[in-house]
This record gives structure tokens, sequence and C-alpha cells, in this order.
């Protein structure tokens, strides 16, 4: 039996310091607490005890691109970010869009052991928006399937899209929508405003966006079915879910810690590190997303990791691939956006990190509360320590991080996986 002692730590950063046993997978006492010879010990010191972040967008790159990430690297570098669970997009090749490559995704996360992988099946064949993929096959394979999204690409056509939705409701499962209308967005380079028309990009419209989200909405609540909107990155679609919300639609919806922080300013130096789809939008847009988090419009913070290599992201912007880094820094990023400035607190950390995101995928093991009895997925979070983002440091065989050099809050010192340490103190414990 597997036996930890995590000495003085403050459940959601609340209260006074208490010491939480974990034996085989599970919480089994919380209080002032000896440790038994057989125990190993993290002494918290006051750190802040959150449950296991769990991120619903996630890139792993394999199989097909594993220059770029593996399912061991990325799991590494969840593990280093404090996840506990990740959600392996889709867009691989081959395409996630039947049982034998979601249920290869799903072993290759077991075998790495890190965090707990769950494959994201694709809604149409290949990507291509044309034909629905075997969602009841997935669902109902060895990974059961609980997400299914073209992200990278927009389920465009309307009629697919309610079919989708419409079948979704008898598995039980989500749809995820990259919103995006793709004859809005040909040629598109970076938010059409003021930034993209002074630097001669094409732009690329909020409208683009907030349209498929408006459309979607509708065909959720026809459907009775349970819609997610990717990388929310306009304040238009923070009004349209808070409407659609308010009239019992089954809508959930992300935003990424790029969107929250990062605005089209940056896109003055012609870095092509700071090409996103969706785009990086105005400091207004990203001032409406704070704070549509912080209201539970968009209910959670997902990182859209995307790693990529050299020579697809350091190259003329208008052919580089878009994309960021986010697994490890996404714990930052709130910290310094929402924490900081007073929007959440560690208790609504973990609602928008991992409460939500383990309700929104159906995960009934992670996103629970720090209570005797409950699964030991834990994340222990120094609050007070500043780090410098080095992307070479990473553990992802990417680099490229938006943040390189940016001294940033927020610190994760301990992962727990079911009572197992899968990360201390910036390394991984295999």
């Amino acid at each position: 039996m597997t036996t930890v002692l995590i000495k003085g730590a403050r459940p959601y950063g609340e209260g006074d310091p208490v010491d939480v046993l974990v034996e085989d997978g599970v919480i089994t006492d919380i209080g002032s607490l000896d440790a038994s010879e057989d125990a190993e010990v993290i002494d918290a010191g006051g750190q802040v005890l959150l449950p296991g972040f769990v991120d619903l967008h996630t890139h792993l790159r394999e199989p097909g691109r594993e220059d770029t990430e593996t399912i061991a690297t990325g799991s590494a570098a969840a593990a280093l970010g404090g996840y506990t669970a990740v959600f392996a997009m889709a867009n691989t090749d081959p395409v996630a869009d039947n049982a034998v490559i979601v249920d290869h995704v799903w072993r290759r996360g077991q075998e790495a052991g890190l965090v707990d992988v769950h494959p994201v099946g694709a809604v149409t064949v290949g990507l291509k928006g044309e034909k629905l993929a075997e969602l009841g096959t997935m669902a109902k394979s060895e990974a059961r399937v609980k997400v299914f999204s073209d992200d990278g690409l927009c389920v465009a056509d309307p009629l697919l899209m309610r079919r989708a939705l419409e079948y979704s409701t008898a598995l039980g499962v989500v749809i995820a929508q990259h919103a995006e209308e793709p004859r809005l967005t040909v040629g598109a380079q970076a938010h059409e405003g003021e930034q993209a028309a002074r630097l001669g990009y094409t732009g690329w419209p909020a409208s683009a966006e907030e349209s498929i989200v408006a459309r979607d909405c509708l065909l959720a609540r026809h459907a009775n079915a349970r819609l997610h909107v990717c990388h929310v990155s306009t304040s238009g679609t923070a009004d349209i879910l808070k409407w659609a919300k308010e009239r019992g639609t089954k809508v959930s919806a992300e935003v990424t810690p790029h969107h929250l922080l990062l605005t089209d300013e940056r896109l003055a130096t012609y870095d092509p590190v700071n090409k996103v789809n969706p785009p990086l939008r105005t400091e207004s847009d990203a001032e409406k997303l704070r704070a549509a988090l912080a209201e539970g419009v968009i209910d959670c913070v997902a990182t859209d990791h995307a790693p990529h290599a050299v020579q697809d992201k350091d190259r003329e912007w208008n052919s580089a691939r878009p994309g960021m880094l986010g697994l490890q820094t996404a714990l930052s990023i709130v910290v310094e956006t929402m924490v900081r400035t007073g929007l959440l607190d560690w208790r609504g950390v973990a609602r928008v990190m991992s409460e939500r995101p383990a309700e929104i995928g159906n995960l009934t093991d992670h996103g629970r509360p720090i209570e005797v009895g409950e699964p030991a997925n834990l994340t222990l979070v120094d609050p007070d320590t500043e780090w410098i983002v080095r992307g070479a440091e990473f553990a992802s065989i990417a680099a490229n991080t938006p943040y390189e050099g940016m001294r940033l809050p927020g610190v994760v010192t301990a992962t727990l996986l079911r009572g197992r340490i899968t990360a201390r103190e910036g390394k991984i414990i295999p």
C-alpha cells in the first residue's frame, strides 16, 4: 500500500495548515497527524493544496508528429504543470476518428502513467467536415471517449453539427466546437482590428467565432444536447454564452491562459511565437474574458497546448503554424491574471482548473473535494514563489512558449495521481 503524508498544507488556501494522509490512492485522514515508518512525507510548509488540474484541450501530437510531442513527454509536461488528467485532441495523423486510434492513445497514456490521458474523438471522418465519424463505436471503445471535437477545424455545416449534437444526447457525450466560420477567415493571420491593419495582416474577425457560437447554442438547445465551446476569444462570444445559459442551454466554454493575458499588441514584433488560432484579441476582449471566467459565464481554463517543431514555427509569419505551449505555464498565468487581481480566490482556481473541466469531461474521479474518502488526485502549489520561463527547460519536445523570459508567480511543487507522486520540485517521479 502506497502511503503519502502531506504535512502542513492549506486546502484551497484557506484556514490553518493541516496534514493530509493518503493511503492506497485515497485521502484517509485530515488533521494533525504523525507519519508512519512507511509513509513518504511531503513538507508543504503552508502551501496551497488543490484538486489535480484537468485540461480539456491538449494537443499531444501522437500518432504522427512525435517529433514535436509524444504522449509520454506531454504527460510529463502536464504532471509538472499540476495536471492529473488531460484530453488529447483528435487532429493527429492518422486522425483519431475510430476506435483503433483512440484506444491506441488511451493505452499509450496508461503506459506513461503520469496523468490520465483521455482521447478526444473526431466529430467527422478525417476532420473533413463531410461525414460523421464513428461516435458510438468510440464512445463504447476501451477508451470510453467522452468528448468529440474537430478542433483545429470547425464543424461548419449546420446540418452535420445538428446531427452530431442529436447523436451525442443518446451517447451521453459532449460535442466541443472550434468556432470559426471558415468563409470569414480565408487567409486570416491576426485579429481583425487596428493592429492587423497597421501591420498588413489579413484580419480574422470576431464575428467568425461569434456567429458559429450563436448558431450552435441554438442547435444544442433544439437537440437538448451538451455543447462545449473551445478557446473563447472575444467579448461578443462571452455575451452570447451568457444569453444562452440564461435560457437553459446546455453549453459550457473554456478560455485559454494566453487569451486571458496576451493581446494583439504583441504582433508588432512580427514574432510568430504569438501566432495562434483563434488569434490574440484586444485588451478589452481579454478584460471581458477574465470577468466572464470569474462570473462563471466561461466555465474553465483549458491550455490548448500546441507544440510545434522549430521549422514549423520559427519562420515568416504568414507560413508559421499557429499554436503555443501551455501545460507548464497555465497555473502561473491564472495566478497572474485572476488571483493577483482579486478576480478568483484559490477555491475559484480549483473550480476553473479542476472541478468544472472534470464535470464537463464526465470524469467522476477528478476534480473531487479535498475530503476523507475522496480520490487523491492532488496538486500542491507554492503561491508566493516566482520563476522565469525558459522553454528549453520544459518537458515538452517543443519550446514555442510566448512567455519566454517572463517572471511569473505560482509554482507547482508536487502532483499526485491516485496517491502516487508523479512530479515533485520540478522533476518527474517515474
